[in-house]
């Protein structure tokens, strides 16, 4: 067996910008042995800027803008971690998170972009939305398009306002007839084009019907427009934000050398610490000042790819120059499907200039299109016989997903015999041992994950609520925590920078319960795994897989479809949305829930690795009744049936579908699958009195995972009936 290679550099990329696509682009075709490469982004999608006017304008849906950088870090084998840097700290190394996360590097490289908000106008953060970030000037466009329409009014009357201001119009008068539009400059408009070009834009402005004023100085922004300076009142339902590029504030604030905000680099893109780079708008190329336009942060991402790479291998003299072109072809959308061409000092326009900017445009977005996974290593020519047929077609899943199947745990724990002890009230086979002491029940019950994510944190956090999940099911309030951590070989910096993730992760959510992480255990192995062994107190009897009553109503408190996701995740083939859920799910603590449901629950159990229908059957044979489930009224995680649909699905799937043969009514409802699907820290099932229902719903609702009623408990054997 090949011992996988220790790491020993931690990158870390802060932000999705173009520059930094392409490098994880890069990364995933040419990896780095040794190198850990981290994206930190706000979002799983970057929007593709120069396709934004054409969403506005409506000729691209807001999906063709987007770069999915789930699936690049999946295809580049980086970690993604969604939330927004706001500091860093050369001196220790550090980037701290928005939510709260602080995360140490070795090489930092920095592509945030810039901002348009114009925090200085009156009423610009009630009323107005800036042009960048793109994904929530896009979003709130939709919303507004979708609406009834009305006035616009565009604050900036550079290139890119005029773009915007143009696809407004366009996109009005294909919606609702009529296109009021104004565009707003407090000097002269477009005045960094040459002559030719600003007066071919400009006319085509008068053109469009568009209302242009210069020297205009905005006052502030109300609900029902913008009102100059002079008094002047300007109509408008969407304010929109295109002013000049605004630096992030916390990069001058971290210490490093910045020009009017923007983080100085040299010409290998490093800024004054050698271990940060940048690239993209918010970086200053003082060396060579160019305007900020997104051709030179494609030009930008070879030569960062190729120096990040050689400091991480400690060859820092052998990096590479960025000489960035002195001119460039601008493309400029019209609005309709014509564009305006304009390259040292001569334009022209037309339909076929936006085909051939749309042909440009596309062939960018394909480099981030229809990525495969990197194939494991072929098995050996000559094996045993069965090798192939055992190792299937797709790789094992994470999560839940590598559990083993029903039937060999059924097998295993037969065998074994019931307790002697007075003091274990449970048998082999239940969901957590039940302990006496005193007058107390103590529950015990343990799970880990094999991680499906490179984030220690992430992994930590979903283990940790995952592990809790048969102490909830049980209504026993947590107690104490053991973790067991198996990390792959690293350097000890970065396994004590992993480790420190993982317990301050996890420690908070069993702190978030009342209870203490008090030790553990540690090794090293060829992939993390992250598991607890968790305790709980109860005064009374614990709520048991038995005890469901005919007339009781089945209420779930999460939706079901991570293993579906987690599985199209690992062949990229789940969109970064998806996936995102997905994990903001098995993120939420099902406490709350717990404490609302063990009151009034005759059966409860949480949906992990058999899936919705292995474990309501558990809770049938426990309580000698039959199920009938409404499949209509199940909660999916958003994709999961589409991904179901085209043939992916966990490991864990077809043994938990075999484990229920003939003991599950037929039906040929497209969520039928999913029932099979294995939970990663799923929600509660539980079986409570139907004259409670009511009660519990409103309950559950003020919880992060509010309660759907999917069926009830019926008399006969055990079975499922669907309906």
């Amino acid at each position: 067996m090949t011992p996988a290679l220790p790491a020993t550099r931690d990158i870390v990329l802060i932000g999705g910008g173009h520059t930094h696509a392409l490098v994880l682009k890069s990364w995933g075709m040419k990896r780095l042995p040794g190198a850990r490469l981290t994206l930190i982004n706000p979002g799983p999608t970057a929007p593709y800027s120069g396709m934004l006017p054409g969403h506005i304008a409506g000729h691209y849906t807001r999906e063709a803008l987007d770069i999915d950088l789930v699936q690049l870090a999946r295809f580049a084998g980086a970690r993604i971690v969604l939330d927004a840097a706001i500091s860093l700290d050369p001196v220790a190394r550090i980037v701290t998170l928005k939510g709260g996360r602080r995360i140490a590097y070795d090489i930092a490289s920095l592509d945030i972009g810039i901002h348009g908000e114009m925090a200085e106008i009156k009423g610009f953060s009630a009323h107005a939305v800036a042009a960048k970030p793109l994904d929530r000037f896009a979003d709130t466009w939709a919303r507004f398009v979708a609406g009834d329409g009305g006035p616009v009014a565009v604050i900036g009357g550079g290139v890119a306002g005029a773009e915007l201001a143009m696809a407004a119009a366009h996109r009005l008068r294909q919606v609702t007839g009529d296109a009021q539009v104004t565009l707003l400059d407090q000097g002269r408009l477009l005045d960094a084009l040459p002559e030719r070009a600003r007066k071919s834009l400009t006319a085509e402005l008068s053109r469009q019907g568009i209302t242009c004023h210069e020297g205009a100085e905005v006052a502030c922004i109300t609900g029902t427009g913008v009102e100059l300076a002079d008094g002047t009142a300007i109509p408008a339902r969407f304010t929109l934000g295109a002013g000049g590029p605004r630096p992030y504030r916390w990069l001058s604030e971290t210490g490093l050398e910045t020009e009017a905000g923007y983080l100085a680099v040299s010409p290998t893109l490093q800024t004054s610490d050698p271990s940060v780079f940048a690239a993209g708008d918010c970086a200053h190329l003082g060396f060579a000042p160019r305007p900020k336009a997104g051709v030179f942060a494609v030009r930008a991402a070879p030569i960062l790819t190729h120096n990040l790479r050689a400091m991480a291998m400690g060859r820092a003299d052998g990096m590479h120059r960025f000489k960035p072109q002195r001119d460039y072809l601008k493309l400029i959308s019209l609005g309709s499907k014509r564009a305006l061409a304009e390259k040292a000092g001569f334009s022209l326009k037309g339909p076929l200039l936006w085909r051939w900017k749309d042909r440009i445009d596309q062939k960018f977005m394909d480099k981030f299109r229809g990525l495969e996974p990197m194939r494991p290593p072929a098995p050996p020519r000559i094996t045993a016989a069965g090798v192939t047929e055992a190792l299937g077609d797709k790789p094992l899943c994470g999560g839940c997903g590598a559990k083993l199947g029903s039937g060999s745990l059924t097998a295993a724990l037969s065998s074994l015999p019931a307790p002697t002890r007075a003091d274990i009230l449970s048998r082999p086979g239940d969901d957590a041992a039940i302990l006496t002491h005193g007058g107390d029940r103590q529950i015990l019950t343990t799970d880990h994950l094999r991680a499906f994510a490179d984030d220690p944190a992430l992994m930590a956090r979903i283990a940790a609520i995952h592990a809790l999940g048969d102490c909830w099911a049980m209504g026993a309030a947590p107690q104490s925590a053991l973790a067991t951590v198996i990390l792959p070989r690293a350097v000890p910096d970065l396994q004590s920078r992993w480790l420190g993730e993982i317990m301050s992760e996890a420690s908070a959510v069993f702190a978030a319960e009342g209870a203490a992480i008090v030790g553990g255990h540690s090794s090293q192995g060829d992939e993390m795994t992250l598991g607890f062994t968790v305790t709980g107190l109860t005064q009374r009897d614990p709520i048991t897989l038995a005890g469901a009553k005919p007339g009781d109503v089945l209420i779930l408190t999460k939706a079901i479809g991570t293993g579906v996701i987690l599985a199209g995740e690992m062949q990229i083939a789940a969109p970064g949305k998806v996936v995102a859920e997905a994990w903001r799910s098995m993120c939420l603590s099902s406490g709350p829930a717990a404490r609302t449901l063990g009151q009034v629950a005759h059966a409860m159990t949480d949906v992990t690795g058999f899936g919705l229908a292995g474990h309501l059957m558990n809770i049938c044979a426990a309580s000698g009744v039959a199920a009938r489930l409404d499949l209509d009224a199940i909660p999916l995680l958003p994709g999961a049936m589409d991904l179901g649909e085209r043939g992916i699905a966990s490991t864990l799937k077809p043994q938990n579908e075999a484990a229920l043969a003939g003991r599950i009514g037929p039906s040929d409802h497209p969520a039928l699958p999913l029932l099979f699907d294995p939970q990663t820290a799923g929600g509660l099932l539980a079986a409570v009195p139907a004259d409670t229902v009511d009660a519990t719903i409103t309950a559950l609702a003020r919880t992060e995972t509010p309660g759907t009623v999917i069926g009830q408990i019926t008399e006969g054997a055990p079975s499922l009936d669907l309906s």
